[in-house]
């Protein structure tokens, strides 16, 4: 009995095949290559990973986009564009039943950009041959491409929902009526960063037409130093806006007089970003920084960038947004939500004004003295966590 057992086990050892599947292609595409196939017990399905980053998560007929309880799953594979095909990664699954097994690709999971939701990477292992049957594979494409469509939908309903960025119109310092441009349209974006043959990493980050792509110069970022006031004195920033990509770091340097760097939104420019609802994300802020006008050590407050979203900023020292003392990191230049118009409505609107947390020149508010940094890590740092509050930044 014995014997049988082990001769059994060596035939179906011996006649088992593997078959290999492409996840992805050279050409960026979204694809399983080939899309389904037929197996036998002990065969062997391995997929080869392609550039983009992607992943094969087991599931159902019946939810294709949402993981198996129990089923396989693989973690995401960056896959750089110029890497050697022997070098790129790959997933075993040993087929272990004659039943339909069905598999999706993870990234952007739950969101409009859903490799499953576009019917585009779902893959089958003996699904039944005939497209007529109803767990055929045209039909679990179908119901991916059903989910991509409903999660489009819901991502439409919410955009049409009023937030702090989808006023009208707003009144302006001078009673007049001032109209807000339109929002402009963004997509979450998740892709894999290759600095060296050493070094990939996945990012995901808010694209816009014509924004710039999430490729840093260098693993740790550049650095991009903003100078807040200066002799004279002044009332600018400079530069008043810059480009900066994910790890980037923006060093502002406080000079001459009382100045402060607070986040905004596009529609409030001269206020904190969500400062009449405290269960939304609250603005970034410097604190003032009062500097003589013979001092030569300035302080600095630094912003890791980890988006390509635009940031707004503002000096809420009194009067001096509504005189055009505005930062912008990542304006989309092309689009009616540029810097000109986000300066163009601090002046019109002028909406500072006194209040109690900004204080009068020469006076400090806050930790006034010591640099202040936002890092990625430590109990006293934040990273800007944009791809969450994307919305509230337009």
């Amino acid at each position: 009995m014995f014997a049988f057992l082990a001769l059994a086990s060596l035939i179906v050892g011996a006649s088992a095949k593997v078959h290999d599947v492409q996840v992805g292609g050279d050409d960026g595409k979204f694809v399983f290559v080939p899309e389904a196939l037929s197996g036998a017990i002990g065969d062997q399905v391995v997929f080869h990973f392609n550039p983009k980053n992607h992943s094969v998560v087991q599931s159902a007929f019946d939810n294709p986009c949402g993981p198996k309880e129990g089923g396989a799953r693989s973690e995401f594979f960056p896959v750089a564009a110029n890497s050697s095909v022997d070098s790129r990664p790959t997933f075993t699954v040993t087929i272990d039943n004659l039943d339909p097994q069905w598999f999706y690709c993870a990234q952007a999971a739950r969101t409009p950009a859903s490799h499953c939701g576009a019917g585009e990477l779902v893959f089958s292992i003996n699904c039944p041959t005939d497209d007529g049957a109803p767990n055929s594979f045209a039909n679990f494409k179908k119901a991916a491409l059903a989910i991509g469509a409903s999660l489009s939908a819901d991502a439409a309903a919410a955009s049409a929902t009023p937030t702090q960025d989808a006023q009208p119109s707003l009144t302006g310092a001078n009673g007049a009526a001032v109209t807000l441009p339109p929002v402009v349209d963004a997509t979450l974006v998740t892709v894999p960063i290759t600095m060296d043959s050493t070094s990939t990493w996945t990012t995901t980050y808010t694209s816009f037409l014509n924004s710039p792509a999430a490729t840093p110069v260098a693993a740790e970022g550049a650095v991009h130093t903003v100078v807040v006031g200066g002799t004279g004195p002044k009332l600018l920033f400079d530069p008043d806006h810059i480009l900066a990509n994910p790890r980037d770091q923006v060093v502002f340097q406080f000079q001459v007089k009382n100045h402060s760097v607070v986040q905004s939104a596009f529609s409030s420019p001269c206020s904190p970003l969500n400062a009449n609802n405290a269960s939304a994300p609250q603005a970034l802020r410097s604190g003032f920084r009062p500097v003589g006008a013979n001092d030569t050590d300035f302080p600095t407050w630094t912003v890791t960038v980890n988006d390509t979203a635009p940031l707004w900023f503002y000096c809420e020292q009194t009067a001096h947004c509504g005189s055009g003392m505005i930062f912008a990191i990542n304006a989309v230049d092309n689009t009616t939500r540029n810097f000109a118009a986000f300066k163009a409505l601090a002046q019109q609107l002028n909406g500072t004004g006194t209040s109690a947390s900004a204080a009068p020149s020469g006076s400090a508010a806050g930790d006034a003295g010591a640099a202040s940094t936002i890092r990625p890590t430590g109990a006293a740092g934040v990273v800007l966590a944009l791809v969450a509050i994307a919305a509230s930044l337009l």
